[in-house]
């Protein structure tokens, strides 16, 4: 009797496991089919890594308070000669902006491969940030960025990382230098395309940073 009262409790046990498990795994598939459609609409295939863009959206569709359906994603596995910002709008599956984009000057020099959340380590971070309000500082029009993965860029506000123009993120940098221009830990873009992009992406969107 024991045996079979001990028989039951397990299968009670393991039953909302089960489920649970199928629940993840149909989520994962449905997860997949819609990052592959919006890929293929917004035509990002031979731009950007599928596998970097659908971690992307899954931390997009994440991501509390966002107020814009825009997706920022800077692939810093990319070397600095390549353009590794792109801007996505999600409510119309296009593709925004693709340019160059900065690290830090204590990542590397053409690849970023050394990350830090510390203050004054002028090292790039990664994770999802929620973008904030704009100002005007030392390096003109910028705006605020909210690092949302703790342990990785919760300290963005205190590190004042923020995304900025710079003359350094240029083409004629690049030819110049065999790389581009490095920041202090910003992401700073091409200063001819800095107040288009962030007052596009401003007031409440998703930017996620990756690398391998």
């Amino acid at each position: 009797m024991k045996k079979v009262i001990y028989l039951f409790l397990l299968m009670v046990c393991l039953l909302p496991l089960s489920a649970s498990a199928h629940v993840v795994n149909t989520e994962r598939k449905n997860a997949d089919i819609v990052a592959d459609y919006v890929y293929q609409k917004a035509d990002l295939k031979g731009k950007i890594d599928f596998n970097v863009f659908k971690k992307a959206f899954i931390a997009y569709n994440k991501t509390r308070g966002k107020k814009k359906s825009l997706l920022t994603i800077i692939d810093y596995s990319m070397p600095s000669t390549e353009k590794r910002f792109y801007v996505i709008d999600l409510k119309s599956n296009k593709l925004l902006y693709r340019t160059y984009v900065s690290h830090g000057e204590n990542s590397g020099r053409l690849i970023a491969d050394r990350f830090s959340n510390r203050v004054n380590s002028h090292k790039t971070s990664l994770g999802t940030f929620l973008t904030e309000g704009t100002y005007n500082g030392g390096n003109g029009y910028s705006l605020k960025l909210n690092g949302l993965t703790r342990g990785e860029n919760d300290n963005a506000l205190k590190r004042f990382i923020v995304i900025h123009g710079a003359k350094y993120v240029s083409e004629a940098f690049i030819k110049r230098n065999g790389y581009l221009g490095r920041s202090w830990g910003c992401p700073a873009i091409p200063t001819n395309l800095t107040k288009s992009i962030i007052d596009t992406i401003k007031g409440g969107s998703v930017i996620f940073a990756y690398a391998k």
